[in-house]
C-alpha cells in the first residue's frame, strides 16, 4: 500500500494537468491529492511515510508550477499533526475526523498565503482560495468511502492496533 499512495498521485496528478477547459473558472476543485495524504495519515499512518508525502507533493508543486517546497512542506507538517492524533488507542468518530481534517486544511491554506504574501508571491484571489478549502473539506466523506471500498484503507481497529504494537 506504500506505493499505492504515489501511484495514486502520478494518476491525479495527470488527469489535474489535461488541458480539458482552457477557459478561467470562477470555482476551484478540491485539492484531492492533499487530501487523500490527511486521510490516509490519519487512517493508516503506515501507508503515508512524511518522505512519500514530501516527494509526492513536491512533484505537484513543479508541475502545477507553485513555489516549490512551501506546499510539501506544509502537508507534511498537517499530516504529522493527523499521525499524531491517530494513536492506535484512540476511538475518534467519524464527524471528529471530518473537523479535524477541515482544521488542518483550513491552517495549511492559511499557511500557504501567509507565506506568500510575507515574500510578496503572486497568487489566486482569496476567493479561489477558500471555495477550494470549502470544496476540499466537503469531498471528505467521497474521499473515505472511496478509499475504504475500492483501496481498503480502512481505520484500525482496536484489536488489530494492539497486534500491531505487541509484533513490533
Amino acid at each position: 500500500m506504500r506505493a499505492a499512495f504515489p501511484a495514486l498521485a502520478v494518476l491525479i496528478m495527470f488527469f489535474h494537468l489535461l488541458p480539458l477547459d482552457t477557459e478561467p473558472r470562477f470555482w476551484a476543485p478540491p485539492d484531492l491529492l492533499l487530501l487523500i495524504a490527511l486521510t490516509w495519515s490519519m487512517r493508516r499512518p503506515e501507508f503515508v511515510p512524511p518522505i512519500s508525502i514530501a516527494l509526492v507533493i513536491l512533484l505537484e508543486d513543479l508541475l502545477l508550477l507553485r513555489p516549490p517546497g512551501l506546499m510539501a512542506l506544509l502537508a507534511v507538517l498537517g499530516c504529522g499533526v493527523l499521525k499524531a492524533r491517530a494513536a492506535p488507542h484512540r476511538e475518534s468518530t467519524f464527524v471528529s475526523d471530518w473537523l479535524a481534517i477541515a482544521a488542518v486544511l483550513t491552517v495549511i491554506a492559511a499557511l500557504n498565503r501567509l507565506t506568500l504574501a510575507l515574500f510578496a508571491v503572486e497568487q489566486a484571489p482569496l476567493g479561489l482560495t477558500v471555495i477550494q478549502v470549502v470544496m476540499t473539506i466537503l469531498a471528505y466523506p467521497l474521499v473515505v468511502w472511496l478509499s475504504q471500498t475500492i483501496l481498503g484503507v480502512r481505520k484500525l481497529s482496536p484489536a488489530e492496533a494492539e497486534t500491531l504494537v505487541h509484533r513490533r
